[in-house]
């Protein structure tokens, strides 16, 4: 960890977060398949050219390698620059791509003798290192050698899907597999996805070997070591900024869920004359310079505005120092529009928060922020302390005049391994083909942006269980219903939060669609909904 030069100096991190990013010239994978060896989990991949084709390399028992032959946690998490400009993205490649190899050689096995020998190598470990060839199926038992022929035709199917394109169809297999504990299967289905999952590919070949490490961390029951081990080597704290801030700009995901829960609070706080907003994960504060600026427009005057913002560890360490520096630059904004402000900074994680960490005054006009942050609470299934639905009670007790929620539209909460799977697959296939609109394939922080903001998600949804499972996203229908038993009646978003939406997309590809259900807004990539807000009082 490398912390900014001066991490309390609100004018050092004011000065780079006005500035453009400025890009490193090499960038990294994880290299996470083995947790407990003494090497980096980082290797260099600065000489790689856009033409090379590069995967990860997973195994039980080796190292990780970077191979070139012939691309969370966050989290999800919203960062933003005030004042920069929307970000306008070119067709790069088509998010229809379908699953193709790069370079000269092919990278899917073709060779016949190769297959054979694979079968083989099935063949000897499911009937033992003495049995006959294949070829002499009659020395065998009926039973062993139906198993055998039955798992040989299915691997000759496999094997015909990856020069055809189906590469989404061996994923799903594989995790299929592993769901039924057919490990034979898996383990060769694995090793022939090795040679077609590439960070610098398709959307899809990127998405695929991040979630193969998923599913090699699975296998191994290694989830939780390898989330672990990950969220140990982050970037310095420059660089997660700049790709968390990045991903913010290339994408609407985050200022559309900004911005919708700013119009409710501002529709809800019309007529109030001070303010007092809790904000559940402030990160850098960015939702509220926003704000600020709306509300010192206000006709007759600015109300006066209190911030209570609970910190996280990422965003205080993307950021380089405390949640003070949050603190300084908001009231530094304030300042220069002339509304009256006060924060209380409050550095405790969600699950310990209790009401006396808030100081809500009485009488005060209290709005709450969940922007992205609630799907990180453990509820019932998880075990006896169910603070989703304890924080909601907790909030409601303090009678707010408006509750926002800002989460990703995706059931991953409480779906056992095989369906979490299919829906991690098709709700990130969209978040990356999103991306590859925006970000040439050869851009230099294209990786890391996936790598540092998304692929974490995804091992940690595909490979840990239980207490150590801590992207647990539901529904919008399963949010309302958690409300509704803690009181809260639904505060339907005003038409004016649809049209600025809609002009906020006017600045992104054509693919991302704006949909109204039910007093809520949906934002997704064609047709799937990614991110649902909704308000609450």
């Amino acid at each position: 960890m490398r912390p900014s030069q001066n991490p309390e100096d609100i004018n050092e991190f004011n000065r780079f977060y006005n500035q453009p990013i400025e890009y490193q010239e090499s960038y990294f994978l994880p290299s996470i398949n083995n947790p407990n060896n003494n090497q980096s989990f980082y290797a260099d991949v600065s000489t790689l050219k856009p033409d090379q084709h590069c995967y990860v390399e997973s195994s039980a028992g080796n190292s990780s390698e970077l191979v070139s032959d012939s691309p969370p946690i966050v989290n999800f998490n919203p960062m933003m620059q005030q004042g920069s400009d929307s970000w306008r993205s070119d067709m790069h490649h088509s998010p229809d791509d379908t699953f193709q190899s790069s370079g000269n050689s092919s990278c899917y096995t073709s060779d016949v003798t190769d297959l054979k020998h694979k079968l083989r190598e099935l063949e000897t470990a499911m009937l033992g290192p003495d049995s006959e060839s294949m070829e002499s199926y009659n020395t065998i038992p009926v039973a062993a050698a139906n198993q055998v022929s039955s798992e040989s035709d299915k691997l000759v199917g496999m094997m015909e899907m990856m020069p055809s394109g189906d590469l989404k169809e061996v994923l799903i297999a594989c995790a299929k597999a592993i769901a039924e504990n057919n490990l034979i299967t898996a383990e060769w289905l694995m090793s022939e996805l090795r040679t077609v999952v590439s960070v610098c590919g398709s959307p899809l070949q990127r998405l695929g070997a991040y979630m193969l490490e998923g599913l090699v961390a699975r296998l191994a029951s290694s989830g939780s070591s390898i989330y672990k081990a990950l969220r140990c080597k982050e970037p310095t704290s420059v660089e997660l900024f700049s790709y968390m801030h990045l991903l913010y700009e290339i994408c609407p995901y985050f200022k559309f869920g900004y911005l919708s829960a700013n119009g409710a609070i501002v529709d809800a706080m019309k007529d109030e004359n001070s303010i007092h907003i809790i904000d559940f994960l402030i990160a850098q504060g960015s939702q509220w310079i926003t704000l600020i600026h709306a509300l010192a427009a206000r006709p007759g005057g600015p109300p006066r505005i209190r911030i209570t913002g609970i910190d996280d560890s990422t965003s205080a360490y993307a950021r380089g120092g405390g949640i003070e520096i949050v603190g300084r630059r908001l009231s530094s904004i304030a300042a220069s529009c002339n509304v009256p402000f006060e924060f209380h900074p409050v550095s405790a994680s969600c699950p310990d928060i209790e009401i006396e960490h808030l100081k809500v005054r009485p009488g005060e006009p209290l709005a709450v922020n969940f922007a992205l942050v609630l799907h990180h609470m453990p509820d019932e299934s998880v075990g006896t302390q169910n603070h989703r639905d304890r924080l909601l009670r907790m909030v409601k007790s303090l009678s707010p005049k408006i509750v926002t929620l800002v989460e990703q539209e995706s059931n991953t909460n409480t779906a056992q391994f095989f369906p979490r799977f299919l829906e991690t697959l098709n709700y990130y296939l969209s978040v990356f083909e999103s991306i590859d609109v925006a970000l040439p394939r050869d851009h230099k922080e294209r990786i890391n942006v996936e790598q540092h903001c998304l692929a974490r998600e995804i091992v940690n949804i595909l490979a840990c269980e239980g207490t150590e499972r801590v992207e647990r996203h539901e529904l919008l229908e399963r949010w309302r219903s958690r409300f509704a038993m803690a009181g809260f009646k639904p505060y339907p978003l005003s038409s004016s939060v649809n049209a600025t939406i809609k002009t906020l997309l006017e600045n992104y590809y054509q693919s991302y669609t704006l949909n109204e259900r039910n007093g809520a807004l949906y934002l997704g990539w064609m047709n799937r909904d990614l991110v649902a807000s909704c308000a609450w009082k």
